[in-house]
């Protein structure tokens, strides 16, 4: 996912999205342990994007602050 995709998204889905992701990484690393991975960049893939996803929600001034 590109940057400029994220950083036109709300923080709300921001969120989403990353719930979803990590929800994907959880299964794509499920997948590994019991040998069915296809492909082992898609889960260097999504941990890059949930780290792009995490950096811009603390990037964004906080609504209690």
């Amino acid at each position: 996912m590109k940057i400029k995709e994220l950083n036109e998204m709300s923080p709300d889905e921001l969120k989403h999205k990353e719930a979803e992701l990590v929800d994907q990484l959880f299964k794509l690393r499920f997948q590994k342990s019991l040998g069915q991975l296809e492909s082992p960049m898609k889960v260097k893939n999504i941990r890059r994007d949930i780290a792009r996803i995490k950096t811009l929600l603390n990037r964004t001034p906080k609504a209690t602050e």
